[in-house]
């Protein structure tokens, strides 16, 4: 457990260098001179990265295979999920959870097991999360995008267990964002009405459909009724 927090810094390190979109644009498993040198990796450091492969190989991430006799890494399908140009990933969720503004306010634990009211964020942000993401525009926006993301994985759902949702009128997503999963889940169900509900600074200028509604709020005094609460 001591050093199980390599394995997430690993992972945002190679988003962030963008690793996995250049093996996916590659088209084919890439060598590590061909890798190293899209990167422009310093010499000295091509064995660190190559370490940095390994690693992630032997996590799942990379496959190790051979090509023209050479040593090449492939993408596998956790991997696959975090190639920002493709539709179902969850790259910004990395970027965002993995944030030392947040990551950094776990250092706390010990305060916050003794403060009565306070949350982990208020110790360590001085505000609640909500706050300090209004007041903090670009962790704002890699968090909408970090949860649009997510939400992205219910198509995954939908395919294999749209049962769920049948038989029913109303629902709301609390939380619910610029209404990634809402669109999704309103257009499998145009039957189905839906509520996004979020605070107001998150839904202004976004239009609803026919079956999909906005609305601005606080869910900690109340929530829109409906059959279902995401």
């Amino acid at each position: 457990h001591l050093y199980a927090f390599i394995d997430s810094m690993c992972l945002k390190c190679i988003v962030e260098l963008g690793i996995p979109d250049i093996i996916h644009n590659h088209g084919q498993p890439i060598t590590l001179p061909e890798l190293v040198s899209i990167l422009q990796i310093p010499p000295a450091k091509v064995s660190q990265v190559q370490s940095l492969m390994r690693y992630l190989e032997h996590n799942g991430f990379f496959e190790r295979v051979r090509i023209h006799e050479k040593e090449a890494y492939a993408l596998t399908a956790a991997s696959e999920l975090l190639v920002k140009s493709c539709e179902l990933s969850l790259a910004p969720m990395i970027e965002f959870v993995l944030d030392p503004t947040l990551s950094n306010s776990f250092h706390q634990l010990k305060k916050w097991v003794y403060e009565k009211d306070l949350t982990l964020f208020d110790i360590s942000l001085g505000s609640h999360l909500w706050d300090f993401l209004n007041k903090n525009p670009a962790l704002n926006k890699s968090f909408n995008e970090a949860m649009a993301s997510d939400s992205q994985m219910m198509n995954l759902a939908l395919r294999d267990c749209n049962w769920v949702f049948q038989g029913l009128e109303f629902i709301v997503d609390v939380g619910g964002g610029t209404g990634t999963t809402a669109k999704i889940i309103c257009e499998a169900f145009p039957n189905l009405k839906c509520i996004v509900f979020d605070r107001p600074q998150v839904i202004e200028n976004l239009s609803g459909s026919n079956n999909l509604t906005y609305v601005g709020g606080d869910m900690f005094k109340s929530i829109p009724k409906a059959d279902v609460i995401l």
